[in-house]
């Protein structure tokens, strides 16, 4: 990366070792860091915290309105297929369904 460059997290945590995180900063490897998760939730890395090229979100990177609501559309969906007897469309384990 460049020496300029911002690194961003919202997908999952770990994704990025926060210790090496950390010296990537501390040592102008690169510019700064958004997170909005982290390695070891709800932990965060205590020098994270003191950095002044860090910004911290509180996992909130899905609070939208248009997130929210697609997400409760998506339980919405999933309660009135399994009402209707069908295999509800976001079933991440339709084994144990008929269980």
């Amino acid at each position: 990366m460049k020496k300029s460059a911002f690194i961003i997290n919202t997908a999952r945590g770990p994704i990025i070792d926060e210790a090496a995180l950390v010296r990537a900063l501390k040592g102008r490897k690169i510019a700064g860091a958004g997170l909005d998760v982290f390695e070891h939730e709800p932990k965060v890395h205590a020098e994270l915290k003191r950095l002044k090229n860090v910004i911290l979100n509180p996992h909130l990177g899905s609070a939208t309105r248009d997130v929210r609501e697609e997400m409760a559309n998506v339980v919405v969906d999933n309660i009135e297929a399994l009402l209707g007897g069908r295999m509800p469309p976001n079933c991440v384990n339709p084994q144990v369904l008929g269980k």
